[in-house]
């Protein structure tokens, strides 16, 4: 699939997230859990076929990662996790707003850092760096879903 096509997707796939979690929606662990588990697998598909990396680019990468989940998690415990209608929901808030835009001004530092000192684009997936920034946000929000007590919001059929 071409690479355009491709990120066009997942940046309207992200704005349809973004949008429904700033209106409040019903948290179910599959909408939690799915979409950064498939953005970070093709992150690893698209690295796994990048020919030519060298050990400086690996570790890059494990620290862009490292980074990236920190700041998800960041961003997840801004994520307001509340009962309504015997189930979980999630909303997004100003301050999660705030800490999506930190964490794009980090990652994008990180990577201009990353680029400036040698390391290859194609050691860089934004898939990846994506759905590792947003298993981060996952694991927050799932930790403070469980601290509630109150079941996960069923599957849409």
């Amino acid at each position: 699939m071409n690479g355009w096509i491709l990120a066009t997707i997942i940046v309207l796939a992200l704005i349809v997230v973004v949008v429904k979690r700033l209106v409040g929606e019903p948290l179910n662990r599959r909408d939690l859990w799915a979409p950064p588990v498939i953005l970070t697998t093709i992150g690893l598909y698209t690295l796994l076929r990048a020919d030519g990396l060298r050990t400086a680019d690996y570790a890059w990468l494990v620290g862009g990662c490292v980074l990236g989940l920190t700041l998800g998690h960041l961003r997840g415990s801004f994520v307001v996790v509340y009962e309504k209608r015997g189930f979980l929901w999630q909303r997004y808030r100003g301050r999660t707003f705030a800490a999506i835009v930190g964490t794009l001004v980090v990652m994008l530092g990180y990577g201009l850092l990353a680029d400036q000192l040698g390391m290859r684009a194609a050691a860089r997936p934004i898939h990846l760096t994506l759905g590792i920034s947003f298993i981060g946000e996952a694991l927050a929000v799932t930790r403070r879903g469980i601290a509630l007590r109150v079941p996960f919001a069923p599957e849409r059929r």
